[in-house]
């Protein structure tokens, strides 16, 4: 299995093929629902990475994969400017699915 970037920066991109992750840069809606599409069925692609950016131009995408789908593993990645995150987004994402306060 091997990872796979969809970045919306070429720096990002640049970083990982120096690490040996291919992926590619978009900026669109569109180009982002194509690269999911794509690196979904590639078979030999187990994790794909997606830069925390993009995330809002297909969220429902993202999420009925994340929620759907076994393999790949979709990963939201900060972008060179750090993370869009709250400080406390896991903790508010526990909050949200299972109602226990941490």
């Amino acid at each position: 299995m091997r990872y796979f970037l969809i970045a919306d920066n070429v720096d990002t991109q640049t970083g990982f093929r120096l690490a040996g992750i291919e992926g590619v840069v978009v900026h669109k809606a569109q180009e982002v629902e194509e690269a999911l599409s794509t690196a979904m069925n590639t078979p030999d692609i187990g994790v794909i990475l997606l830069s925390e950016g993009l995330v809002p131009l297909c969220q429902s995408r993202v999420d009925d994969i994340k929620l759907r789908m076994h393999t790949p593993l979709l990963v939201e990645i900060p972008d060179r400017h750090g993370t869009h995150r709250a400080p406390d987004s896991i903790t508010q994402y526990v909050r949200q699915a299972i109602g226990v306060k941490i």
